[in-house]
Parts: structure tokens; C-alpha cells; sequence
């Protein structure tokens, strides 16, 4: 009950929340077009992807992955907090998602254009703008060179509404609502349809129980730091754990074979079990599970 209450009262840049919103397909779309400013038809979520073990850290990076019909390819994240270095987390998404591409037989000429999107609830440069578009340039003539890349960073404590659309702002300043302001009306069809979707997934039994599961395995990765150098008896009472809410996020998406179970069961490797558990939070169906599980 006392997870339940939390997840009642999550607002939208909570991580588990945005997470859950944006990976509806129609919202991701009406949010990346009014980010970047250009009609996009379709969008392609990557679920499998849009939660990952993040090497900068000890812990769990939420955020989305995405590409359209013209295969722009999108990573998109909320930061609630301000975090050093952001510049150079944006450069490391970027080689991300090129180097996958590359690595699936891509030429690098044929590399799609790929934009890395931050929703700050903090002004990033202290510029009083809703949103600071970063392409790079040549210092030497001022000219754009066109690499494909693009970093938006959009930021909730902007000044500037004259410069930017009137949407964006509204978007925004419902990303800094708190609980109160967020279920207002915001005289804006974009955010009551994230409204409603926010809604669903509180009163979701399938997203409850996914989202204790996620603080569980939030809760591990900060034990994990403490918890190096100790018995491996432990380390293994730990990789069963895992193994368990496995199999327990699976029981959701049908029938686990008793081949499949042992499977899980029989791993200890903690790196595969996280990827385990993660895929099984975002997987729809226990094919899709099985067809990523064969892919660690």
C-alpha cells in the first residue's frame, strides 16, 4: 500500500513516470515534434533500450529512445537535478547511438541525423531560455557543419516566451508543476493527453507492481557499492533475489517454461541478471523476453 501511495503522488519528471508516459508512441511523437521543431509522421520506441545500466554510475538511467520514419534517431531524458559535466553526457549519447549503428553494418556516410534531447527542471546555462540548441560550428567562419548532430537542452525555468512557442512553455512549466499545479488545466490538448496517460498508469496494478520492482532494483544498486568485497555466500543469495523478481515480472506476460525458469534460476552473474530484469519490466510479451534474452 505504501508503494502504491508513492506512485499515486509521482509527477510527470519523476524517472519511473516519464518512462511510462513516453513510451506511448503518439506522445513521444507530439513531444519530440514540439522539441524539435519540425512535423514528424511516425515514431519507433526502442523499449528494450530505454532503460539502462549507465557507466558514468552506480545505477539506473530511465530515459527514451527513438527513432522516426526519416530514421532521425532521438534520446531523450529528464534531469531533475543538475549534474556535472552535461555537455559531455550529451557527446556520449551521441557516440552511443552512432556506434550501434556502425556496429550493425552502417556506413558512417549513410549515418542517420540523431538529436540528444535533456528536459531540465534547472536553467543548464544560466541564460533564462527555454531551450538552448547546440550544432556545431567552425570557429574560424562561424559556419554550420553538418554532421547530423543535435543537442536541445529545455529548460523549465525559462524567461524568453516570446522567443519560443507557446506550447513549449506551457509544456514546461507543466514539467515544473508540483502535485497541486500539475493536474490543473493547462488549456493545452498535449498535456491533457499526458494528464490522462499519468493517470492510467496510477491506477495500473501492471505498472504497481513494475515500479516496486524498479525501486527494489534501485535500492540493490546502491546497496551493491556497499556490499563489494563481501562473502560470495552473499553474492549469491543476491543473484536469486534477482533471479526471483525475474521470474516474477514474467509470470505477468504468461506461462514461464520450466526450461526458461532454470535458465534464470541457474545464472549468477549479476550483470545478466540486471539485463534480465530490466528487459523483463519493459518487455510486452514473453516472445519479445525470449527473442532480447537470447541477444545478452
Amino acid at each position: 500500500m505504501n508503494q502504491n501511495r508513492k506512485l499515486a503522488k509521482l509527477l510527470f519528471k519523476d524517472n519511473f513516470m516519464f518512462g511510462a508516459v513516453m513510451v506511448n508512441e503518439e506522445i513521444c511523437r507530439d513531444f519530440l515534434e514540439m522539441a524539435v521543431g519540425f512535423p514528424i509522421e511516425k515514431v519507433e520506441i526502442s523499449k528494450e533500450k530505454s532503460m539502462i545500466y549507465h557507466p558514468e554510475y552506480r545505477g539506473i538511467r530511465l530515459d527514451i529512445i527513438a527513432r522516426d520514419e526519416n530514421r532521425t534517431h532521438y534520446n531523450v531524458e529528464m534531469q531533475v537535478a543538475r549534474k556535472s559535466h552535461m555537455e559531455k553526457r550529451a557527446r556520449y549519447y551521441h557516440s552511443q547511438m552512432d556506434m550501434e549503428l556502425l556496429l550493425i553494418g552502417e556506413d558512417y556516410r549513410e549515418l542517420p541525423a540523431a538529436y540528444v534531447i535533456f528536459i531540465c527542471d534547472f536553467d543548464p546555462f544560466g541564460q533564462k531560455k527555454y531551450r538552448y540548441t547546440i550544432r556545431n560550428t567552425c570557429a574560424e567562419t562561424g559556419l554550420p557543419i553538418a554532421d547530423g548532430s543535435t543537442t536541445i537542452f529545455l529548460s523549465t525555468c525559462g524567461k524568453n516566451e516570446s522567443e519560443v512557442p507557446t506550447k513549449l512553455v506551457k509544456f514546461l512549466k507543466f514539467v515544473k508543476a508540483d502535485l497541486t499545479d500539475s493536474v490543473r488545466d493547462y488549456q493545452d490538448d498535449f498535456i491533457r493527453k499526458i494528464q490522462e496517460f499519468m493517470e492510467h498508469v496510477r491506477s495500473s496494478r501492471e505498472m504497481e507492481e513494475k515500479f516496486m520492482l524498479l525501486e527494489e532494483l534501485l535500492k540493490d544498486e546502491r546497496a551493491e557499492g556497499r556490499l563489494e568485497g563481501k562473502a560470495e555466500g552473499k553474492l549469491e543469495g543476491k543473484a536469486e533475489g534477482k533471479a526471483e523478481s525475474v521470474l516474477l515480472l514474467l509470470q505477468d506476460l504468461g506461462s514461464v517454461s520450466e526450461e526458461l525458469r532454470n535458465k534464470i534460476l541457474k545464472e549468477q552473474d549479476m550483470d545478466i541478471l540486471l539485463k534480465y530484469l530490466k528487459l523483463a519490466a519493459r518487455a510486452e510479451s514473453m516472445a519479445d523476453f525470449v527473442k532480447e534474452m537470447d541477444k545478452i
